[in-house]
């Protein structure tokens, strides 16, 4: 198998200030996270994100949630990094739920509804990303969809987490 695995050393940023998934080097064990981060030979490190994780334990599998309050099935605002703080507010919610914490989430996966919104608010949505999940980078996906179920959403988040064997 070829390939680096990288550990849990101090977060390396990319050239638009983003953090950068993960630092090149031998995997190291971490108490904070569960996971072996994959980084294939020769590849740049991704900005945000891991091209692959390997963990085992209780998989946790989160449906989409939308940027709105669950309780009430309400949306406070139309602006896209309130809507994606919300919705990891949501996912949060839902690991916990389930005995799961951030840090135990796997994969991501991101529905947007508007490309070019997306770009302009990522420091917005990075901020609100680090307020929920912090410096964790599991492997996502981001789809750009033609619209959403839920008319007012602009995102949807799914999440996978793997909950280590205690």
């Amino acid at each position: 198998m070829s390939g680096r695995r990288s550990g849990e050393g101090a977060p390396l940023t990319g050239k638009d200030g983003l953090p950068l998934a993960s630092s090149p080097g031998p995997s190291q064990p971490s108490s904070a996270s569960p996971f072996e981060i994959i980084q294939p030979e020769g590849w740049p490190v991704p900005q945000g994100y891991a091209n692959a994780v390997a963990g085992s334990g209780r998989l946790v599998f989160v449906a989409g949630q939308v940027g709105w309050d669950p309780l009430t099935g309400t949306f406070a605002s139309d602006d896209l990094a309130a809507q994606v703080a919300q919705a990891l507010a949501n996912v949060a919610t839902v690991l916990r739920a389930a005995g799961a914490e951030p840090r135990h989430v796997a994969r991501l996966t991101w529905y947007l509804t508007d490309r070019a919104e997306y770009l302009a608010a990522r420091p917005a949505i990075g901020a609100a990303y680090r307020a929920v999940m912090g410096r964790h980078y599991p492997a996502m996906s981001l789809l750009v969809v033609h619209s959403l179920l839920e008319q007012r959403a602009k995102v949807e988040i799914e999440a996978t987490a793997v909950v280590p064997d205690r």
